[in-house]
Parts: structure tokens; sequence; C-alpha cells
């Protein structure tokens, strides 16, 4: 069986297996199903500076088809809860339907054909009223339910985004653990170029969803990432739970990345200006 290595230990441990110690886990929540995946997000700086660390994460999943009749307590779609969801966070950022839009950028880049099943939003709602999404996941599947396609839709602290499209050259279906590459051409981390490569691997096993995207420059490898979490139903007992857990989740990203932003500052690491965002808004 595969294993997913957990961040916070340095342990592997199969993937899809209750997690130890999980007495009376919930049953797997399926890949097409709403869910809360609850876990963790690891980073870790190879170069200069050597840098690690892991903070606890939680992420929703959403097939987009199913948007309009979710009915979840403390969670709103299109107004406001303690957990909400708001379409002007994603695709075209004015409020529009998000299916019309991705099946729009699938077909702009010829992929829409083995993209006729499901799409799945991965990414964090807002939560009373905030959110900073770095990277949120469209995972784009055939009508048998194999992914094909994956939308990485990023976010820099300056307001501006980008996409990065990814799939196999015969566009056959993304097995999990494929390692899938992207030109790096937006600017995220002042203390990185916009140069390199990135190369994603996606990741499912049962109800663990994990994504890891490292970037690599001049042959060698400049900075590991990872996100992984365990589904469960997206309904109220799950939020109270993430409520109880993290309730300012979503202002501890923007906190966290500024303060490992201070720390490599202090450690005097080069830093590289802001260059324009490309011209064009997928890669």
């Amino acid at each position: 069986m595969s294993a997913l290595r957990s961040p916070e230990s340095g342990r592997s441990e199969p993937l899809g297996a209750p997690a130890a110690g999980a007495v009376g886990a919930r049953p797997d929540v399926g890949a097409l199903q709403p869910a809360v995946c609850f876990g963790a997000v690891m980073h870790e700086r190879h170069v200069v500076a050597r840098n690690r660390f892991v903070y606890p994460s939680a992420f929703v999943r959403l097939p987009l088809s199913q948007l309009d009749g979710l009915r979840v307590p403390l969670f709103g779609v299109e107004r406001a809860n303690v957990f909400s969801f708001r379409s002007r966070d994603h695709g075209a950022r004015d409020g529009s339907a998000l299916l019309p839009w991705i099946h729009g950028l699938l077909r702009v880049h010829g992929v829409a054909e083995v993209c006729d099943g499901e799409i799945v939003l991965q990414t964090m709602p807002r939560i009373f009223g905030f959110v900073f999404n770095p990277v949120s996941f469209w995972f784009c599947h055939d009508r048998a339910g194999a992914v094909r396609v994956v939308l990485a839709e990023v976010n820099n602290t300056f307001g501006e985004r980008h996409n990065y499209l990814v799939h196999h050259a015969d566009l056959r279906p993304i097995a999990s653990g494929d390692e899938l590459r992207a030109r790096k051409c937006f600017h995220v981390s002042p203390f990185f170029p916009v140069s390199g490569e990135y190369r994603f691997r996606f990741e499912q096993r049962g109800a663990v969803h994990a994504v890891s995207v490292d970037l690599w420059d001049g042959g060698a490898l400049r900075l590991s990432t990872r996100l992984s979490g365990r589904a469960e139903a997206l309904d109220g007992r799950t939020l109270r739970k993430w409520l109880a857990r993290q309730p300012f989740m979503t202002l501890g990203v923007v906190a966290r990345i500024h303060w490992q932003a201070l720390r490599l500052a202090l450690r005097r690491v080069s830093f590289h200006r802001k260059p324009a965002p490309p011209i064009e808004e997928t890669t």
C-alpha cells in the first residue's frame, strides 16, 4: 500500500487508513462528496537559510455541481455565516457562476473533452468573513470519476493571482503520485526569484487527500510544500469541530506567512523585488 509521510513526525502511515488512536473514526468520504479535510501544511526550504515548518490546517472539497443545493449548519453559500463560500473569491472573481468559468477555461486550453465529469474545488472557506487562499485546486474529472486535469489557482499577498493548468501530455488519467510539471512564472515569495519549475503530485487513498508542490531550479530542489488532510462529511458536527480547533485559521494563514518572511529577512536572505505579473492568466 502507498504511504503518506506525516510531516509532523516523519513517520509513514498508510494512505486511507484511520489515524493512530482514531477509535470510532467516521466512515471515509468519497472524493466526489462535499467534505472537510483536517490535516497539516508543511513547507521546507532547502537552500540558504534552510527552514522547515508544519502547521495544522483544514480545507473543504466542494463538488461544484452540488453547490446550489448545499444546506449545512454554520456554512453559507453566497451568504454570510460562520463559514462561508463566495464565488467571487475564485474564477472570474466577479461573483459569476464557477462551473461556466472553469468549463470555458478548459475549452480554451483544448482539454474540455476529457473533463466531462464532476469538478471539485479544494480550498479554504471564509471564516467569520475572512479568507486568504495561497493556492486552491480544481480537480476536473471524467465521467468515470478519474482526474484528468488540475487547475492550481495561486494567490500572492500583493492581491495578484495566476493559474497553473496541469495534465499529462496525452490527457490520460492522473494517477495518485504522478508528477506533473509547470514552469514558474508568477511571483509568490520575495525570497525566491521567478524561475525554475513546479513539480506537482496529487495523492488520494481512501479519505486522505494530499498535494505536494516542489520548486526546482538549476537542477536542485529549492522548496518542498505539502498539504494533506483526512476527509470527513461536510456537516454541522464537522464544522463545530473545526471551529473549536481553529476558529481563526484563515487569519492565521496571513499571520504565519508574514512571520516566516520576517524570520528569513532577519537571516538576511536575498530579497527579490516583485516583477509584473504574467500577461496570460493561465499557464
